[in-house]
């Protein structure tokens, strides 16, 4: 089962470095404008999925929770959101490299940002929080679709293929 989570990892970093060159390419204010997806702009929700991983990455590590609305707007300059995505995306494999099959079965408890506790294994809320990666890179990608200009294959046998190579 780590295995595939060490997959998720990796592939969560792939597919960040490549939505994150896309966005580069893009003029600064096509970037920031509303373009009305659920976190407004592209840079809100690449900020978005960050401030859910540094959520997510406190609840499994024991630290204390950065206290984060989830539309907060850490880093509004792309350059240096881009840093703190490849930072995070190291954390995150680091993490991962530090579970085995035993420690993803074992009960997990968190606290929501509501302040609800929940109990369940580790494995099913590591899953959910690569889908939830996952499902705002899908956001940003239609974003980068709207925008005009031809968004990058995000699909995971793409990734699955280069690293078979």
């Amino acid at each position: 089962m780590i295995r595939h989570f060490e997959t998720f990892a990796a592939y969560n970093r792939w597919a960040n470095r490549r939505v994150f060159r896309a966005v580069a390419e893009l003029p600064d204010a096509q970037a920031r404008r509303d373009q009305g997806a659920f976190f407004g702009s592209l840079i809100g929700t690449l900020n978005h999925i960050l401030v859910a991983d540094r959520l997510w990455l406190a609840r499994f590590t024991g630290a204390p929770a950065p206290g984060y609305a989830l539309d907060t707007i850490l880093h509004p300059d792309l350059v240096e959101l881009t840093a703190a995505r490849d930072d995070e995306d190291a954390r995150i494999i680091a993490f991962v490299a530090t579970q085995d099959d035993q420690t993803l079965a074992r009960p997990f408890s968190y606290r929501t940002t509501k302040g609800d506790v929940f109990t369940q294994e580790l494995a099913p809320v590591l899953a959910h929080f690569f889908n939830h990666q996952t499902h705002h890179r899908g956001q940003a990608h239609t974003l980068l679709s709207q925008s005009g200009r031809e968004p990058p294959e995000l699909d995971l046998v793409y990734f699955q293929r280069e690293q078979a190579r």
